[in-house]
């Protein structure tokens, strides 16, 4: 009986022992967007709640692991739910910068066809006549055309802008380039001509500017179709450069290519440059050569200028420093070749005649001795 008892007494106080295990003081509970840490050099019951990771969310409380986001969303504060990203491209809406460019444009355009309307009153005077009249209508048609491609870089790119924005503007601009090259030929070659007995007279004609801007033209068309059958622009979703965002961009498809018609257009305008400043002080009338060789040096700068800051930059940013070099490089072309033309139209035409044009060649020709 004594023995029973002792052993009832037994049981009782290690069932009250048992109900009476104090638990452990050193765990946190874990709210959602949290997860349980286990620290060391504290007992196993002990642990931590450690903040999920970037990309990473908890929904329920205590939960051991993070669960991570599809690639196109993103946790939201809380770390609690995954929220769709953001998209980021050059936006009308949402970007003052795409809206300052348009108007920039449209001023462009606007005085580019001021040009045009005022070359085509101005026809048949002498200043019109004495600057190869069919290569200041292309060039200018041209430069126009440069302007108009800003818009294929404005708002959300797709495949079929992603296609046309470098392969049209590369097309357009090495044609106006192509232009102001064959106007730097034929002022070299029209000094040559003048020399008595020179035979350089049968080069002189539209046939020989005529030929280097389609020649200097056709090279960038056959660059642009290789590329386009090899390996075209198509647009792409950057996701992994900026945190909760995605980025809507044109993958080049071909880099080679795409440097290959920017590299084109460098060629041209430096050789252009390298002649215009070769004959930067030969007799002109006007003074084409030097126009010419300032152009070339404001479209070479420029593109020299941008490329740290377009390899530097990523998205809309690296779109608003290649429409900043659109717009620079053609508004200083047409500025530098057209502007002192426009000013003797407009505001001095006294000196659009062909005696005082002559006066000032002979002038001209009894200083250089042609």
């Amino acid at each position: 009986m004594d023995l029973f008892l002792k052993r009832n007494h037994d049981v009782s106080i290690s069932s009250g022992y048992r109900e009476k295990i104090p638990q452990a003081n050193c765990k946190e509970k874990c709210l959602p967007g949290y997860r349980t840490s286990t620290s060391k050099g504290f007992l196993a019951c002990c642990s931590a709640c450690a903040p999920c990771s970037d990309g990473h969310v908890s929904n329920i409380t205590d939960s051991k692991i993070c669960h991570k986001c599809p690639d196109e969303e993103w946790p939201d504060e809380g770390r609690v739910k995954c929220i769709p990203k953001s998209y980021e491209f050059l936006s009308y809406e949402e970007d003052i910068i795409a809206s300052c460019f348009s108007v920039a444009t449209i001023l462009c355009c606007f005085i580019t066809c001021f040009i045009i309307r005022k070359f085509k009153v101005f026809w048949d005077t002498p200043i019109v006549k004495a600057n190869n009249r069919p290569l200041s209508f292309i060039l200018l048609v041209s430069i126009l055309l440069s302007f108009l491609c800003v818009f294929l870089f404005l708002g959300r790119p797709v495949d079929i802008t992603c296609i046309m924005r470098h392969t049209l503007f590369g097309v357009f601009f090495s044609t106006a380039v192509s232009s102001v090259l064959a106007k730097t030929v034929t002022v070299c070659i029209a000094f040559k001509a003048t020399k008595p007995g020179s035979s350089w007279r049968k080069w002189t004609g539209v046939k020989i500017s005529n030929s280097i801007v389609l020649t200097c033209s056709c090279v960038q068309v056959l660059i642009c179709v290789l590329w386009l059958s090899l390996s075209p622009p198509y647009q792409d979703y950057d996701m992994f450069t900026y945190i909760g965002k995605i980025i809507i961009q044109c993958n080049e498809g071909s880099v080679i290519w795409f440097y290959s018609v920017l590299g084109y257009l460098w060629i041209l305008a430096a050789l252009s440059f390298f002649l215009a400043f070769m004959v930067r002080t030969l007799p002109d009338s006007f003074n084409e050569a030097k126009y010419i060789t300032f152009s070339m040096l404001v479209f070479c700068s420029v593109w020299i200028a941008t490329i740290p800051a377009y390899l530097s930059t990523k998205g809309k940013y690296m779109v608003a420093v290649e429409i900043f070099a659109i717009l620079t490089s053609s508004a200083g072309i047409l500025g530098c070749i057209f502007f002192p033309k426009l000013y003797i139209l407009l505001l001095k035409p006294e000196l659009n005649s062909r005696k005082h044009m002559l006066q000032r060649t002979n002038v001209l020709c009894s200083t250089y001795s042609c």
